[in-house]
């Protein structure tokens, strides 16, 4: 029995979204990998096929459709191989905050843009002194009439050289609260003093345009304030939980591509006369992998399909994020040694893929983080 439910119109989608990618994405991958970074214009490719925020009303530019649009994004993102063209973290991660919390006229400003891929959208939250503990976020925000002024620094935020609207996490001046004095804002490009840093130059995910963003006595208007005063702490609790829910699907893509490439592999390179597929060793190995995956698929799906009917899903989505994260690099190790002298070549996919799937269980939260949050809500 299928878990998820697939309708025509989803596999629809997925067979134009291959096509899509085949066409526009996948034969320039190297390219941008030695470019590090994609350029501006796949977003509007995307954002025209209407492959970016599936899931706003139309009248927002979307097609409304459901999280199993994003499902099939993201799968079929990953089996291009390209880490720059971050559409998933746009559509499911940034672009929600401004759906749910926004307000109609931050609805009706930005959201079109962003389903046209006009917009480009990024996330700041992590600071150079704080991770993935947000309490220890220092970007002070400090009301001055009606504007708001921004002060502080930001790091390893992905798409933050292209975005255009930077949705940033900042504690109000005056408030002693870690938790209850966080609010969320809307920054655009071009907002004085608002700076980009560094490109950040990284092991994997090399044509992500992952950089450094500064606030330098920048100021906005109030109106920019996305929800709430000193309500930004629930809302990144609250969107968290699907922010790790796409990391999870990601891993687990990346997992399976990684293990379909080795396979192939394995059943045309011979060793001692024979393909490497027809030593027991190595059948025994590709079994056991390819065990992992299957178990890391039924159980993402089923978090997926709880996901999609609003069932409270916070354990099952931090041990998701943490499990497949930690499968995914053990595959990605395993294989290169199934691979021999051939897999420590640059222009092999599973050396690129070992260097990109290392960064997965760090981001989204840590994966310590993911342990602590399962531990909490099971009462230990």
């Amino acid at each position: 029995m299928e878990i998820l439910k697939y309708t025509p119109e989803h596999n629809a989608f997925r067979e134009r979204l291959h096509a899509f990618l085949a066409a526009e994405i996948t034969p320039f991958a190297d390219q941008w990998e030695q470019d590090h970074i994609v350029p501006r214009e796949i977003w509007r490719k995307m954002g025209q096929a209407g492959f970016l925020c599936m899931d706003l009303a139309p009248e927002y530019g979307g097609s409304g459709g459901d999280f199993l649009h994003s499902v099939i994004l993201t799968e079929e993102m990953s089996r291009t191989g390209i880490t720059g063209v971050a559409a998933a973290l746009h559509s499911d991660i940034v672009v929600p905050y401004i759906a749910t919390y926004g307000s109609a006229d931050q609805k009706a400003h930005y959201l079109p843009g962003c389903a046209s891929g006009e917009i480009v959208t990024a996330v700041a939250m992590t600071e150079p002194d704080a991770g993935s503990d947000l309490a220890g976020l220092r970007t002070l925000a400090e009301e001055d009439g009606e504007d708001i002024v921004l002060n502080g620094a930001k790091t390893f935020i992905s798409n933050g050289l292209l975005s255009d609207l930077v949705i940033v996490a900042a504690r109000e001046a005056g408030s002693d609260d870690p938790y209850r004095g966080i609010s969320l804002y809307l920054v655009e490009e071009g907002t004085p003093g608002f700076k980009r840093g560094r490109h950040l130059e990284k092991m994997g995910w090399h044509s992500q345009d992952t950089a450094e963003l500064f606030f330098t006595n920048c100021r906005i208007p109030r109106a920019n304030r996305l929800g709430a005063k000193g309500s930004g702490f629930t809302m990144l609790m609250e969107k968290l939980q699907q922010e790790r829910i796409v990391a999870a699907l990601g891993a687990l893509a990346a997992a399976e591509r990684i293990l379909e490439w080795t396979v192939a592999f394995c059943g045309e390179h011979k060793e001692g006369g024979k393909a490497l597929s027809k030593h027991q060793a190595v059948q025994f190995a590709i079994v056991e992998m390819t065990t992992e995956a299957r178990i890391g698929r039924t159980f993402l799906e089923k978090l997926v399909a709880d996901h999609m009917e609003g069932r409270e899903v916070i354990v099952n989505t931090a041990m998701a994020k943490y499990w497949t994260t930690e499968m995914a690099k053990r595959l990605a190790d395993r294989c290169l040694d199934l691979l021999g002298p051939h897999g420590s070549l640059d222009r092999n996919p599973i050396a690129r893929a070992f260097r990109d799937v290392r960064v997965m269980s760090i981001f989204a939260g840590t994966n310590e983080i993911m342990k602590g949050i399962a531990a909490k809500f099971m009462g230990l």
